[in-house]
């Protein structure tokens, strides 16, 4: 059977892959069942229903003909590396990195880094409009995560917030 649409086959194969790991690395967990879930059933239902997902756009590949044939365009390397870079980023500022002694930043100072960082991966980048989408990104997040579920997270830095 050929592949009729490149980029729809590789794009299955690869949720079937992290479907799969998803699922077996549920096993870990206690899975209980629908009425007493435990902590590895979830992850096992996301698990298998991405996996399915998977074999139905591979089965869909394989049977539905594309005009072009569906080919993989060339790998985007600035918005692959803006998005990624921004993520790690996050990472970085909101725990610190002790390592080389740089301090926990605070979830606002990380999240408008993510937001400006990952704003730069688009054709159109204007500081305004990305730093206006961090001020909502973090009020929000302040209102949903702290004053909400009161969640103990770092807001600001230690410098500032003493």
């Amino acid at each position: 059977m050929a592949i009729k649409s490149q980029a729809d086959f590789f794009s299955g194969v690869m949720f079937m892959v992290i479907g799969g790991v998803f699922a077996i690395g549920s096993t870990n967990y206690t899975i209980g069942d629908g009425a007493r879930m435990g902590p590895g059933y979830f992850p096992l239902m996301l698990g298998i229903l991405l996996a399915l997902l998977g074999a139905a756009i591979v089965f869909r590949s394989l049977v539905v003909e594309t005009p072009d044939g569906g080919r993989i365009a060339r790998w985007a390397w600035k918005p692959l590396g803006f998005v990624l870079g921004a993520n790690l980023l996050f990472g970085v500022l909101l725990g610190g990195l002790p390592s080389i002694g740089l301090p926990a930043m605070g979830m606002i100072i990380a999240i408008f880094a993510l937001t400006i960082v990952a704003s730069m991966a688009g054709s159109q980048f204007r500081l305004r409009d990305s730093v206006l989408l961090a001020v909502v990104l973090a009020v929000g997040s302040y209102v949903a995560f702290i004053l909400l579920l009161k969640l103990q997270i770092q807001v600001w830095p230690t410098f500032i917030s003493g």
